[in-house]
């Protein structure tokens, strides 16, 4: 499994990581000039319509929103979203037809005074009223009876007669007290991947940012790669990249070495990467304004040349990404894509990755598109559209295996086809 580094004693020196500094002119790219010309304002008002039309197409008073994804959406408020996944702390109500109220987590009061929440999707900040049990111990049922009387009251007021309501996460005792008041409650979730499926021109401008600060961290990465280097010092190098460039999180730590590669989905660790083995890495990085850049590579470590086995599996997980971007065109529907698509190996097929591909926005979104023989288990069928933005998957290791390849690569739905967005080296690029 190779040596796992003691980092009482194992120092990276310090050119190492001095040498993956790239400046992002060498790349042709002006990030904070970029970052300048996105038009939030616009960005916001039109994502904020979009998820009323979905409301109303349903026939919602409006929508409770708890997940900081669908906050940020609907109102483009960022409040410390990674400890608001797990400690629902703040939340927003939208009404189809009436106020966007956001229930604000820290000291609202003073923060809407400094221009905080200067939004124009905002009618309302009001102090979120905390009904978990780390911010309310015993009290999280005195706490849940007045978070639940204040939604109540705007249902009631900007619903009419209008009791359906969209909530996208709320603990049962919480849905139990909104149900009692005669609240009928639905999935917000539907609503909230349907508007965010088709993306506006603001919005593909923050997506194509986002890949283009991924390419920096990517070549870092490929830089700093030598033996010595661990699987944890090689990804830090993504995720100092994106928060120097405005960026935010990275969702997974998929970043995996030599034996580590098979199975894939094995997260990143103080391992040793040793002369000739294969790295493979997933960024899933949530980069600038909160939108996703979803790139894979896989590069095997300067030292010793690639095996023919390594050759192998990248010449076919490379096969598989570049046929299938070339399949996507607006009106495929989806069992037509999977019915054409490039044909895994058997060998291959046990280990193959979850999807063909996914939609990406802020986060992985809508739709997810399933392998053939994957179908009849949990295919669904929808189109594909000109303005959506996909992540094309490929994972190759056979089952028992040594090594694997992991590739992937985001794309922009055009008239014309699928347009990849990336810069960084896929086409025969296994050598670091």
């Amino acid at each position: 499994m190779g040596r796992i580094l003691d980092t009482a004693r194992d120092r990276v020196p310090a050119p190492l990581l001095d040498a993956s500094r790239v400046e992002p002119a060498a790349l042709g790219l002006d990030i904070v000039g970029r970052c300048a010309e996105i038009d939030e304002r616009a960005m916001g008002l039109e994502r904020l319509a979009k998820l009323r039309a979905e409301l109303a197409r349903r026939d919602y008073a409006g929508a409770l929103l708890s997940d900081p994804i669908n906050i940020r959406y609907a109102t483009g408020s960022r409040n410390m979203a990674v400890w608001t996944m797990h400690a629902p702390g703040r939340y927003a109500f939208v009404a189809t037809d009436g106020p966007v109220v956001l229930f604000e987590y820290g000291t609202p009061t003073q923060m809407a005074a400094q221009g905080v929440f200067d939004l124009p999707t905002v009618d309302e900040v009001r102090p979120a009223i905390s009904w978990f049990h780390f911010m309310a111990g015993p009290r999280v049922p005195e706490k849940t009876r007045l978070w639940a009387a204040d939604v109540i009251d705007l249902v009631r007021r900007h619903g009419g007669s209008n009791p359906r309501l969209a909530v996208d996460r709320c603990e049962p005792w919480g849905a139990q007290l909104l149900i009692d008041a005669g609240i009928r409650l639905f999935d917000a979730q539907e609503p909230m991947e349907r508007a965010r499926v088709i993306k506006t021109p603001e919005e593909l401008k923050c997506l194509q940012l986002a890949v283009d600060v991924c390419d920096i961290g990517i070549d870092r990465m490929r830089r700093a790669l030598r033996a010595g280097i661990s699987e944890n010092q090689l990804y830090s190098i993504l995720h100092e990249t994106n928060v120097a460039h405005d960026g935010e999180w990275v969702e997974c730590r998929l970043l995996s070495s030599g034996e580590r590669t098979n199975p894939w989905f094995q997260e990143c660790s103080n391992r040793i990467i040793e002369p000739g083995d294969m790295v493979a890495f997933d960024t899933d990085m949530v980069g600038p304004f909160g939108y996703l850049a979803d790139l894979s590579r896989s590069w095997v470590c300067p030292g010793r040349k690639p095996t023919a086995e390594q050759r192998k599996l990248y010449e076919i997980a490379q096969e598989q990404v570049l046929t299938n971007i070339e399949l996507i065109t607006p009106g495929l529907s989806f069992r037509e894509y999977v019915e054409r698509c490039w044909p895994i190996p058997e060998e291959y097929i046990p280990g193959r990755y979850s999807m063909t591909l996914h939609g990406s926005g802020m986060v992985d979104e809508y739709p997810t598109v399933t392998h053939a023989v994957d179908w009849d288990t949990w295919g669904f069928d929808g189109t594909f559209e000109e303005g959506m933005v996909l992540s094309i998957e490929s994972y190759i290791g056979a089952v028992g295996a040594k090594e694997g390849v992991k590739l992937e690569e985001q794309v922009q739905v055009t008239s014309a086809g699928a347009v990849r967005m990336s810069q960084a080296p896929l086409t025969d690029a296994l050598v670091a």
